[in-house]
């Protein structure tokens, strides 16, 4: 006994328990770390922040104790006491969350809103009486969503600020611009900048400078100084007595940074917490941060819209261009743009003009030049994002737009008044299909990186690349460069669309005249709910369209399958997907290729090979870049150009198949269903690309399964077939019986008593219902897993966790569908049994009959309501008299031990001190 009781220690400060402090055993736990102190217990919980144990997972109980003088019952008065002073705590956060509610969601958005339109209305009295409109109560609301979009607007070009200038710091600045302290002009007193532009330095400096082409290197060569030294010796005294101060202010600004306390901004940093900054911890700090907010949305109103706009404005009216602007129905976004790009060329001719053997000689404007600089690329990046994000897919959207007018018998008149009665509209929609049209472009791109050879799309960027930065070539490369990958860019991309769409409309409505147009009218005389369509396509073609794992790995198929065969045709087998046999069994002579390739990266390219073999010689020289050598046959040019035509003719084939195979298929299967009604060819598109998907899916499990014999195909269709039954039953009570269900019990409770008069009858449409219950029933399922933990949640955890080829059809039925479809069949049956079969007993007229029938299923949603309601608040009034007992006569707790034979004791202790 000693032995043991010696070996009973706590497994936090590994002591002996005491009279004062004895040890307990709360948990599963066994051995030596089974018993612990309640203290060390205590302080453990509070550093970790659980309430379990973190070895055996059982949650810890306490049983509370109360002083001896505690009476059964707690007075009235106790009780009223402690019911004041909380309804006095709730009116207390209540007044400090409307404050700060008022003052995020009223005052900072109603006064940037009423700055703003104080601004741009363009006259001094609006100014004069900006402190009476500030407090108009005229067009609250509206004012209140346009200040929220101006201080999102504002909000995220602070933002953008910030970061750019943390991509600057970081990544460097352009060379032009650290050229202002480091390096002076040239011998003719030119620029830096307009240096590198001509001898084509500034369109290198992306690149690393020993990947230059040797040419390249060359011409470098040519323009560098030939010593440092006699770099040094150009610079005059002024710019030394000036790099001087620059110097020693730099020392001095370091010297600041050694004295800077870390730990207090450390402190600082930790304090300011989104609680804290919007007022959400009680405190009313937050007013000095609204403060702040409505100075920082009146600075960047005044800078970045105020003023490039007034610019604008001048330069166009200046101009005479105003009346072309007022006709593009986008004038303050237009004039705005132009304002900014006036902004740019004046900051870079400013920073030209303050050059070191200029004007900066006699005064020192070397700071400034420096802050011109910087500004300019401000400048230069916001406008180049918006012609990369903006302008581009905008010009795509259109361009699809006007390639494929014949697809839809439109007319380019047809989209002027479409874009004259709703221009923000029309441009967004232009927007948003461009936008869809160059993602899917960039992914078939990442998709072809994968089935190439590593450099054969050496022309293209890599946008899988780790050092790709968008943001650094913005910052770096002069704007040409962007202009002319632009020009680029709009012709490669607006040529796939001649070929891809405009030609194959050609072909069709030469070869199937009545195939074209596809109606797309909003409506429609099919017999079909359109809701019920659009719930299908919803809920059942898209999902299965856009898995990207079996659609992916099938276009993946069929490129690699082409272009081995357009490799073999043409003998490019080793140019498209490279000679990785003899790589395989040549490994030390393409490691010495290599490394000779290495050794003679700067030696100038073979005659004839031109660009490309340059490109190959700054990726070999640049290091481990991924490219693979290959070998080239004769008449290499014209084997491309045989590969770029059968490219072409391979991509028309594919268009002219998906244009006419789906809604083919889908015309034809919709026409049992509808007769010969025309619908939306969205619905016939996407029951055909369904069919398809479902065939292709077919054929590919069926040649998965060739190779495994006979027997085991058989067993498979034997397993896929009492799979596919048992998942049809599911759907059948899942997705159709429940649906319908909850469709009907949500027309007879909101939707008749709503929009049917007591004098008229109601009619119910079950696919209508049944779509409404779809709906619904994803919603409640979306709501339950994002819930409290209760059997409903673990029901359809476990179902979604067994999937479909595990499914268990027993458990669903018993613990799912059979108690969901019982309490839907009461709330149908039991009102309607009271109206109609009781009812009529009692002996009251035809009348109140009527009124019970149609207001029965909201009245007892009512009580229901209201019976939850008190439900609640008898739980709060529990809580409530819980929490007033523990405060006037709560002593302590104490931990209660693990029993393995009193579970349910101990589990409903734990309960109650959960809840106290």
């Amino acid at each position: 006994m000693d032995t043991a009781e010696e070996a009973d220690i706590c497994r936090v400060c590994r002591s002996e328990g005491t009279l004062d402090k004895p040890l307990y055993h709360p948990c599963v736990c066994t051995g030596s770390i089974k018993f612990i102190h309640q203290e060390c217990l205590v302080q453990w919980l509070k550093h970790s922040r659980k309430e379990y144990c973190e070895l055996c997972k059982h949650r810890f109980a306490f049983t509370p104790i109360y002083s001896p003088d505690m009476p059964s019952r707690l007075p009235v008065q106790d009780i009223f006491a402690g019911l004041v002073t909380s309804i006095g705590t709730a009116i207390r956060y209540w007044f400090h969350y409307t404050l700060v509610a008022f003052a995020w969601l009223g005052v900072v958005p109603l006064t940037a809103c009423r700055i703003y339109k104080c601004l741009f209305t363009g006259s001094v009295s609006s100014l004069l009486t900006l402190p009476l409109d500030m407090l108009s109560t005229e067009n609250l609301l509206a004012d209140c969503l346009q200040g929220c979009f101006v201080v999102t607007c504002t909000l995220c070009a602070f933002i953008s600020l910030v970061w750019l200038r943390e991509q600057i710091v970081h990544g460097g600045a352009p060379l032009w611009l650290e050229q202002n302290h480091a390096q002076p002009a040239n011998a003719a007193g030119q620029p830096n900048e307009a240096q590198g532009a001509e001898d084509g330095g500034a369109e290198n400096q992306a690149v690393p400078a020993a990947a230059q082409p040797p040419a390249e290197n060359d011409a470098a060569a040519a323009h560098a100084p030939a010593d440092p030294a006699e770099e040094m010796e150009l610079d005059n005294e002024d710019e030394e007595e000036a790099g001087a101060e620059d110097a020693a202010d730099g020392n001095n600004g370091a010297q600041d940074d050694m004295n800077w306390n870390a730990l207090e901004w450390d402190r600082a940093a930790e304090e300011l917490t989104w609680e804290r900054m919007l007022g959400l911890d009680g405190s009313l700090v937050f007013l000095e941060h609204v403060f702040w907010v409505v100075s920082l949305n009146t600075l960047f109103i005044l800078v970045f819209a105020f003023c490039p706009y007034h610019i604008g404005h001048f330069s166009v009216v200046g101009l005479g261009f105003e009346d072309y602007v007022r006709a593009s129905h986008f004038e303050g976004l237009i004039t705005t743009i132009v304002g900014y790009v006036l902004l740019a060329i004046t900051l870079i001719v400013c920073h030209v003009s303050f050059r070191p053997a200029g004007l900066a000689a006699l005064v020192r404007f070397q700071r400034s030049r420096r802050l011109l600089g910087v500004c300019y690329i401000v400048v230069k990046v916001s406008l180049l994002v918006v012609v990369e994000i903006g302008v581009f897919p905008l010009i795509c959207g259109w361009w699809l737009d006007i390639c494929s007018l014949e697809m839809f018998d439109a007319s380019l008149k047809d989209r002027e008044l479409s874009f004259e009665s709703a221009p923000g509209t029309t441009m967004f929609l232009h927007w948003l299909v461009g936008m869809v049209y160059v993602f899917y472009f960039a992914s078939f791109i990442l998709l072809l990186r994968e089935v190439l050879r590593p450099g054969v799309l050496w022309f293209l960027r890599n946008l899988n690349d780790p050092d790709f930065n968008p943001v650094q070539e913005m910052i770096h490369l002069p704007i040409y460069r962007h202009l002319r990958r632009f020009i680029l860019s709009v012709v490669v991309f607006g040529s796939i669309v001649l070929l891809m769409l405009w030609l194959p409309i050609r072909i069709i409505k030469h070869v199937l005249p009545t195939f074209l147009p596809y109606n797309v009218m909003l409506y429609s005389d099919a017999p079909v709910s359109e809701l019920s369509l659009e719930l299908l396509l919803l809920q059942v073609v898209l999902p299965a369209l856009l898995e990207q794992g079996h659609t992916r790995q099938w276009l993946k198929g069929l490129v690699r399958a082409w272009t081995v065969t357009a490799g073999y045709l043409l003998d490019l087998h080793s140019y498209l997907l490279g000679d990785q046999e003899e790589t395989e069994n040549n490994g030390n002579q393409a490691a010495n290729n290599n490394q000779q390739a290495r050794n003679n990266a700067n030696a100038a390219p073979a005659v004839g090979e031109g660009l490309h073999a340059a490109h190959q010689a700054i990726l070999q020289q640049g290091g481990p870049v991924g490219f693979q050598p290959y070998r080239r046959p004769s008449r290499f040019p014209l084997r491309i150009v045989l590969l770029i035509l059968f490219m072409c003719v391979t991509l028309l084939l594919a268009s002219l198949v998906c244009l006419t195979l789906p809604v083919f298929a889908g015309r034809w299967l919709m026409s049992f269903w509808t007769g010969s009604a025309k619908i939306h060819e969205l619905y016939t598109a996407a029951c055909g690309l369904y069919v398809c998907w479902l065939s292709i899916r077919a054929v590919t499990v069926l040649l998965a399964w060739m190779p495994q014999g006979r027997r085991v195909i058989l067993l498979k269709v034997q397993e896929w077939t009492l799979m596919i039954m048992k998942t049809l039953i599911v759907a059948l009570l899942l997705a159709g019986v429940i649906p319908l269900l909850l469709g009907l019990l949500f027309e007879l409770v909101i939707v008749a008593p709503l929009r049917v008069p007591l004098d008229q009858t109601p009619l119910f449409y079950p696919w209508q219902d049944w779509a409404l219950g779809v709906l619904h029933a994803k919603i409640i399922a979306a709501i339950t897993l994002m819930g409290p933990q209760w059997w409903l949640k673990t029901v359809i955890e476990q179902v979604y966790a067994n999937g479909i080829r595990n499914i268990d059809l027993h458990f669903i039925i018993q613990k799912l569908a059979a108690p969901v479809i019982a309490m839907l069949l009461l709330s149908l049956c039991v009102p309607y049994v009271i109206a109609v079969g009781v009812v009529p007993i009692v002996g009251v007229t035809a009348e109140m009959q009527n009124l019970v029938q149609r207001r029965i299923y909201p009245f007892l949603l009512m009580v229901v309501v209201l019976m939850g309601i008190l439900s609640f608040q008898i739980r709060q009034f529990k809580r409530l008299y819980e929490h007033i007992k523990n405060d006037k006569y709560l002593v302590g707790q104490r931990l209660v031990n693990y029993e393995r034979k009193a579970g349910k004791p101990g589990g409903a202790t734990h309960n109650s001190s959960a809840q106290e």
